[in-house]
């Protein structure tokens, strides 16, 4: 059932994105040329010092496909998670609690992101050119892009839900869900002490950034588990985090009908 209505709103949002053809193209396209340029300042820093802690410029392209692959899997067809905090300020929640079952994943997947599905279709492309890899490595490659996309919703729903507590809070949930983004595009690597720890517990960016491309490029089990293990508990946390705040949502409105 949860499939079918997954497959009602993407096929219902891809319709109604491409009934605007040209816009829909040219946002693709937009996100196309900034990631491009992206990768581009990267070449060019690689061609001036090869090696970056360890890190090759394959390396830095497996990384830079594998965030763009997950950014654009998470916000390209889950954007209302990014929307949340407005969402909750707004009242627009209640849309939503008209359905009978499932708040959150009727939230979640109502709302397309053209821009973003460009951000998920370069990250595949850019290997498939420039990346000799094989079949395994593409296999790890979609997997743990999946999975950074699960954290990157975790994180973005975790804050989002702050909004059920702190009201208006949209500047605050905002810039810290920056962060995560800005920290994800840079190799984790560079970062030491208490930084690098910090992208591993708080501000997951080095799951998302690092641990793909070292699964991609050197395989190990124990990884891939504790990868797994992160994303069950943010993701764990955000659910907890959600549907707790949605409780205290629920409150607000029974007593402004009793006013």
């Amino acid at each position: 059932m949860r499939n079918s209505y997954f497959l009602f709103y993407l096929r219902n949002n891809l319709a109604a994105a491409m009934e605007y053809r040209f816009s829909f193209i040219s946002q693709v396209m937009g996100m196309f040329i900034n990631d491009t340029l992206w990768v581009i300042f990267w070449v060019m820093y690689f061609q001036k010092f090869p090696v970056l802690n360890g890190w090759t410029l394959n390396d830095l392209l497996v990384m830079w496909g594998s965030i763009t692959f997950s950014f654009g899997l998470c916000f390209g067809f889950f954007w209302n998670v990014a929307r949340l905090p407005e969402l909750v300020v707004q009242g627009q929640l209640d849309y939503y609690l008209g359905h009978p079952r499932g708040v959150l994943a009727h939230l979640a997947v109502s709302h397309l992101r053209p821009v973003n599905l460009g951000d998920c279709l370069f990250g595949p492309l850019l290997l498939l050119f420039f990346v000799p890899m094989t079949g395994t490595q593409w296999l790890l490659f979609f997997l743990t892009g999946a999975l950074a996309a699960l954290i990157y919703f975790s994180f973005y729903l975790t804050v989002g839900s702050l909004a059920f507590y702190l009201r208006n809070a949209e500047s605050v949930t905002g810039s810290v869900s920056t962060a995560i983004v800005h920290f994800s595009t840079y190799p984790t690597r560079i970062f030491e002490g208490w930084t690098r720890t910090l992208l591993f517990t708080v501000l997951p960016a080095g799951f998302i950034s690092e641990v793909p491309v070292e699964l991609v490029r050197n395989f190990r089990p124990e990884l891939l588990g504790q990868m797994i293990l992160a994303v069950a508990v943010y993701l764990g946390i955000a659910l907890f985090v959600f549907h707790r705040g949605l409780k205290r949502y629920e409150s607000g409105n029974l007593i402004l009908m009793q006013r």
